[in-house]
């Protein structure tokens, strides 16, 4: 796993752009994709320590983009955040049923972003080891 790298999946720019910012000020490295399949291809081969992903992206859905890393051994401890402007229980579970970690409604605290995230990377560590 690339121990300082993360993967934000989102379509939209500006909260791309604000993920990017955040997670870098934080020390972090990032890179981005703005559809599901994009983010495939990146998870895959640069093996990142944390996916943030939104669930309602162009050509393949964070849902689906969860499922991907969770069966794929190479990825599978990675430390994934979901994203969405869906809050209602069953979304959440449906998350959390997908593979996500943690499932974080928009709007997004930076502060609590980077924090949960954190959080998850620390208790992965003897995992990704």
């Amino acid at each position: 796993m690339n121990q300082n790298l993360i993967l934000i999946a989102e379509d939209d720019a500006d909260i791309r752009d604000m993920l990017s910012f955040a997670l870098e000020t934080a020390g972090y490295r990032t890179v981005a994709a703005k559809d599901g399949h994009t983010a495939a291809r990146i998870l895959t081969v640069a093996k990142p320590v944390g996916l943030i992903t939104d669930v309602r992206m162009p050509a393949m859905n964070g849902m689906e983009l969860c499922q991907l890393a969770r069966r794929t051994p190479a990825i599978r401890d990675t430390a994934i955040l979901m994203i969405s402007a869906n809050a209602h229980a069953y979304d959440v579970d449906a998350g959390l049923g997908a593979g996500a970690d943690r499932y974080l409604p928009k709007p997004l605290s930076p502060r609590r972003l980077i924090t949960e995230l954190q959080d998850l990377i620390t208790n992965r560590q003897p995992s990704i080891r």
